[in-house]
């Protein structure tokens, strides 16, 4: 549950998400999200500004955020989508998560439901909700199997050692959504979509991709690498020509919305299903 709170001494408004921790386990799991919110300071990720422990439930006070979801913002009726504006999101969105990758913490559930505009007219971005975050180490192979279905990696359908590229994954499939309003890998049921994303193979030849670049299409190609050391990190992704160069040349053809608008109608059907986990 999240309340919208103002501090009275100065007028500062924060997200205030209550959190029941009946269990041990529960109380465990909020400590560790509390941890590695603690370990990020960077504008393109949600701030945490305090934590309170209040009994059997915790308290999480959270930066302020207005916008609301960026694909809510996209299919507004006031806005133009343009590949231009998917390269403006793209690199925000790039940009916070090579700055958790540089901390070695892992996203693990990038979707989004989980990337919110800072105001309601603003192009600028916020990626938020830690809860299935994860530290890495590369000298202690990390096995999970959680997530969101429609956006998770090979890697964690087949219950292998997971790294920051994992997320990178997620990133892919998120570029395809914003461009085209398909789901690449989407099934009829979460058993199918799991074996389209162990096949790792997608196209480009829905008349919605028509308007949009090669380049584009190359960067989406380079994050839906099946294997993981195949994949771009954060750090090459925002050095691709379609986030450097790319949106200069890129077509100012107003891309078709009527798509997107129907995958969020479908995912807010899904809002009901907790994040996927194993057992």
């Amino acid at each position: 549950m999240v309340h919208k709170v103002v501090e009275r001494s100065t007028g500062n408004r924060f997200a205030a998400k209550f959190i029941k921790c009946i269990k041990l386990a529960d109380r465990a799991k909020v400590g560790e999200e509390i941890a590695i919110m603690n370990q990020l300071d960077h504008p393109k990720l949600l701030q945490l500004a305090a934590a309170i422990d209040h009994g059997r439930q915790m308290i999480m006070l959270l930066e302020y955020v207005s916008g609301g979801e960026l694909f809510e913002r996209v299919v507004a009726d006031d806005f133009t989508l343009t590949e231009h504006e998917c390269v403006l999101f793209m690199q925000q969105i790039c940009s916070g998560v090579r700055y958790m990758h540089d901390n070695n913490i892992m996203h693990l559930d990038m979707k989004p439901e989980n990337i919110l505009c800072i105001t309601k007219s603003s192009h600028m971005i916020k990626i938020i909700d830690f809860g299935l975050a994860r530290q890495y180490r590369e000298s202690e192979p990390t096995r999970v199997m959680l997530g969101t279905p429609e956006f998770i990696p090979p890697e964690i359908i087949n219950f292998e050692p997971i790294s920051p590229r994992s997320d990178m994954w997620s990133l892919g499939v998120i570029c395809y959504i914003l461009l085209s309003g398909l789901s690449p890998f989407m099934g009829d049921n979460d058993a199918e979509t799991f074996a389209n994303i162990t096949r790792a193979e997608f196209d480009f030849d829905d008349d919605a991709f028509d308007a949009v670049s090669d380049a584009a299409k190359e960067f989406i190609t380079s994050l839906l690498r099946k294997r993981q050391t195949e994949r771009m990190s954060a750090c090459r992704a925002l050095t691709h020509p379609w986030l450097t160069t790319g949106h200069r040349g890129a077509q100012t053809t107003v891309l078709s919305k009527e798509k997107l608008k129907k995958f969020i109608i479908r995912r807010k059907w899904q809002r009901t299903a907790r994040p996927w986990r194993a057992g």
